[in-house]
C-alpha cells in the first residue's frame, strides 16, 4: 500500500497539471473566438466567389484560361495544413491519417509532390517517401494573407507550366467546436459546383471582356481558397484544443476525487490500526 507522503504529493502534482490545463483551455478559448469571428465574417466571401466564377466559367469557356485546363493526372501537388502544437486531441493525427491514405491511392497512378505547413505534418512525411517542394515550420498561426499569396502565386505557376496536373488541399474544416471535419478537395484546375452546371443563365454583357475578368477573377479565387482553407484550419485547431484542455481539467478533477478517497481509507487504515495497538496493550496492562 503506498504512503500517505506518496499520495499527497501524487494529487498535488496533478492539482499543478488541473491549473495548467485551466489556463491553456482559457487561452485557447479566446483564440478560439478570435478566429471564429474572422472565419464567420469571411465565409460569405469566401462561399460566393466560386460560386459567381462558376457563371463566368459557363459562358467562357475551359479553354480561355491556363488554370481552367483538365489534363490527366500524372503529376500532382498536394497541401497539407496542420498545426505547430499538440495538445489538441486527434486534431492532427485523423487529418495526417486521411491524407496519407488519399496520397498512397493518387501514387499508384501519378507521382506526388507535397507542400506542408505546419510541424506535425513535416514530422509525420519525413517517414513516408513523397518529395517536399515547400515547408512551413516555424510559426505557422502567424503567416500573413501576404504569405499565402505567395504560395498561391507558387501552386499557380506550376500548374500554368504543366509542372503538376492537379493540386489538392487536405485540412480540418471547422464545422462545430466538438469535432472538425477533415477535407481533401482539389483547388486546380478550377470547376463549378456540380449543383450549378444545370442552371438557366442569362447571356452576359462582358464589359471589358471574358478573358480580362478570367485573368483577374481566376487567380484572385485561387488565393481566397488558400485564404480560406488556413484560417478554417486555424479555427478548428482552436476549437479542439479547447475542448482537449476541458477534457483534460475534467479526467484531473476525476483522479483527484480516487487519490483523495484512497488518501483517507488509507488514514482510516492507520488510525484503525493504531487504535487496535493500543486496546491490545490496555487489555495486556489489566491482565497484569
Amino acid at each position: 500500500m503506498p504512503a500517505l507522503i506518496d499520495i499527497r504529493r501524487r494529487i498535488r502534482s496533478v492539482r499543478n497539471t488541473q491549473q495548467i490545463t485551466k489556463a491553456m483551455k482559457t487561452v485557447s478559448t479566446a483564440k478560439f473566438r478570435k478566429a471564429q469571428r474572422v472565419v464567420l465574417e469571411a465565409r460569405p466571401w469566401w462561399h460566393t466567389l466560386p460560386r459567381f466564377l462558376s457563371e463566368v466559367i459557363f459562358w467562357t469557356g475551359r479553354e480561355e484560361h491556363p488554370l481552367l485546363d483538365r489534363r490527366e493526372e500524372k503529376k500532382v501537388e498536394a497541401v497539407v495544413i496542420t498545426s505547430d502544437k499538440g495538445l489538441a486531441g486527434a486534431f492532427n493525427s485523423n487529418l495526417l491519417e486521411a491524407s496519407l491514405s488519399f496520397f498512397k491511392e493518387k501514387a499508384k497512378q501519378a507521382e506526388v509532390r507535397l507542400v506542408l505547413i505546419g510541424k506535425k505534418a513535416i514530422n509525420f512525411y519525413k517517414k513516408h517517401p513523397f518529395a517536399v517542394d515547400r515547408a512551413y515550420s516555424e510559426k505557422v498561426h502567424k503567416l500573413t494573407v501576404e504569405d499565402l499569396n505567395e504560395l498561391a502565386q507558387f501552386l499557380m505557376r506550376r500548374y500554368i507550366f504543366s509542372k503538376v496536373d492537379a493540386v489538392y488541399v487536405a485540412y480540418n474544416e471547422f464545422k462545430s467546436i466538438l469535432s472538425p471535419r477533415i477535407t481533401i478537395a482539389r483547388l486546380l484546375p478550377l470547376e463549378m459546383p456540380e449543383e450549378d452546371k444545370n442552371m438557366v443563365r442569362l447571356p452576359p454583357d462582358w464589359e471589358p471582356g471574358a478573358l480580362s475578368l478570367l485573368n483577374a477573377l481566376l487567380p484572385l479565387c485561387v488565393k481566397n481558397q488558400i485564404c480560406h482553407f488556413f484560417f478554417e484550419s486555424g479555427v478548428a485547431e482552436h476549437a479542439a484544443r479547447m475542448m482537449a484542455m476541458d477534457h483534460a481539467t475534467e479526467n484531473a478533477d476525476e483522479l483527484i476525487r480516487q487519490l483523495v478517497l484512497v488518501l483517507n481509507k488509507i488514514r482510516q487504515a492507520s488510525i484503525t490500526k493504531e487504535l487496535l495497538e493500543i486496546m491490545t496493550a490496555v487489555e495486556a496492562l489489566a491482565r497484569k
